[in-house]
């Protein structure tokens, strides 16, 4: 199912106007197939949790999974993963800005925040820490829901990212921000020396 990204919330592994292809089926259970695909940590995810008239679908990293707790402390992520006595840090390093890495609170206090992951919900948080909402805040407000989501929730998770083409200069630069936004394959990175 193709996407058009609207805004900076994944910035800066995903950009405004990038158009994107999301995988509706690896997820999902199918009836005598079974689930395809168990959703990961870092797997990008489209998905609509229903808070805003105006925004049907958000884009998000999948941070939690079910039955695990997640701890925001000193602007760092911790998990403990199911089973699991300690937490441990979360290596953020590869998708968050130099800004953002290390930079993750909930609203403006810098107060410890523990959140008990239900089983079949996962926690999800923007790369653009510090200029969104996301679970952290019940998406907008929790008056209206809850901070996590469901595999119900979920349209798909990004399987292609077909970058934004420049029509102007005939390149994959954005055209705002001057940065390449070349094609890409699930989460991977754009540029990797081998």
């Amino acid at each position: 199912m193709p996407f058009q990204i609207n805004g900076q919330s994944m910035y800066a592994s995903y950009y405004d106007k990038e158009f994107i292809m999301v995988d509706r089926l690896s997820h999902r259970d199918i009836p005598l197939i079974g689930q395809m695909d168990e959703m990961q940590r870092g797997d990008v995810v489209i998905f609509a949790p229903g808070v805003s008239k105006e925004r049907k679908y958000f884009i998000k990293r999948v941070i939690a999974l079910p039955g695990e707790t997640l701890k925001i402390e000193n602007g760092r992520v911790y998990i403990k993963e199911l089973g699991q006595e300690e937490f441990y840090e979360l290596d953020e390093s590869w998708y968050l800005t130099v800004e953002n890495n290390f930079n993750t609170y909930v609203g403006a206090d810098d107060e410890v925040h523990i959140y008990q992951i239900p089983e079949n919900r996962y926690f999800v948080m923007w790369d653009n820490r510090l200029h969104s909402t996301d679970s952290r805040t019940c998406f907008q407000t929790c008056s209206v829901r809850w901070n996590y989501i469901s595999p119900e929730e979920i349209t798909g998770r990004i399987f292609l990212d077909l970058g934004y083409f420049d029509f102007s200069s005939f390149s994959f630069v954005h055209p705002e921000y001057g940065t390449p936004t070349i094609p890409k394959f699930f989460s991977s990175l754009a540029e990797y020396s081998y």
